[in-house]
């Protein structure tokens, strides 16, 4: 069923949110920690438009299809850093925040490997791709073709 297109019947919706990502997209994140941030989250979601778009711009920015691949899976493989891995559960437990929020033990882990502001970072990338992917579920966005 076609849906509304959000941003053109509430524009200040758009507005709203943009800003939050613009802060992402100049955040001391690296562009790896924000295409897995992007990706884990959207994969746990099923945003078909999100996942689309971001592994397309982690491909462009250098990703290996092998580790895209193998994201949702990352626990059983040796492919990702123990930095990555952080920021991989730390996306998992945001975005399932229903499920008891984020560990006291995996917060510990995380500021002990980057420090208050970048995880404050990495939680603000979480709550970003999680908005949109929960406007793209809501109004099925569309994938370019």
């Amino acid at each position: 069923m076609k849906r509304i297109d959000l941003f053109s019947v509430e524009p200040n919706a758009y507005k709203a949110l943009v800003p939050l990502e613009t802060y992402v997209q100049s955040s001391l994140l690296t562009k790896t920690h924000k295409e897995l941030i992007k990706i884990r989250a959207s994969q746990i979601n099923g945003c078909a438009f999100c996942l689309d778009m971001h592994t397309k711009d982690a491909m462009k920015f250098g990703e290996t299809p092998q580790r895209i691949f193998l994201l949702n899976a990352w626990r059983e493989t040796d492919l990702f850093t123990e930095e990555e891995k952080i920021i991989l559960e730390l996306t998992e437990q945001i975005t399932l925040i229903s499920k008891g929020g984020v560990t006291d033990e995996l917060y510990s882990k995380a500021i002990a490997a980057f420090g208050e502001n970048y995880v404050a970072q990495i939680i603000i990338a979480c709550v970003a791709i999680n908005s949109w992917n929960r406007i793209a579920i809501s109004t099925n966005k569309e994938i370019a073709k």
